[in-house]
């Protein structure tokens, strides 16, 4: 019977994660490419270069800026969500396309308190059942309000970043970033990191 309650609860868990992560991919209007070689200076905004987050093991910064001249792709991620599978093609895609996309995860607990954690549990089930190589950062906030990390308020403000107001929904949201720093398309959770959608906005 403990056993079945266990299977019932994981199951709940992933059937609300399916619900909450549907959504549109969204993409950066075609107009903005037209704007010149360096759109998010041309048009004053502050640039994603600016910021920088701590490592998961705070041992680290992570300055975005070391990322000029590659496509990032930026992920909400937990450890006890239906799309926690998603890490295997995460990295996979870290593997296979690493010359053109850095991935970046950011362990969040505010959707169902699914990480939960502390640091050191989150490497251990990331490392020992997906085999993260990729970068995790410090925990961080990335719904809209008054704790949302300044990196998560770019990301969702089309007055900083040009044309985006979606903030995640559920976990394992994903960004796309340009070479040049801007931002390209918001994947909903639903979106698997190896889908077609996102291999075509990569390459």
């Amino acid at each position: 019977m403990k056993n079945l309650n266990i299977y019932f609860s994981i199951l709940a868990i992933s059937l609300l994660s399916a619900c909450m992560g549907t959504g549109e991919i969204k993409t950066r209007p075609a107009a903005l490419a037209s704007i010149g070689s360096n759109p998010m200076e041309d048009i004053n905004k502050k640039s994603i270069y600016d910021f920088k987050l701590k490592s998961l093991d705070g041992k680290k910064d992570i300055k975005l800026s070391d990322y000029k001249g590659k496509k990032m792709l930026l992920v909400n991620v937990a450890s006890k969500c239906g799309y926690t599978p998603q890490y295997t093609d995460l990295q996979k895609l870290n593997e296979q396309y690493g010359d053109k996309v850095v991935v970046i995860g950011f362990p969040c607990n505010e959707f169902g308190g699914q990480e939960s954690g502390t640091t050191d549990e989150i490497a251990t089930f990331c490392k020992t059942n997906f085999g993260v190589t990729f970068q995790l950062t410090e925990k961080v906030a990335v719904k809209k309000g008054s704790e949302q990390h300044p990196l998560y308020t770019w990301l969702s403000s089309k007055d900083l970043n040009g044309w985006n107001e979606e903030a995640p929904k559920w976990n394992f949201s994903k960004y796309l970033i340009s070479e040049k720093g801007e931002l390209l398309k918001f994947f909903p959770s639903n979106v698997k990191p190896m889908g077609d959608e996102v291999l075509a906005a990569i390459k």
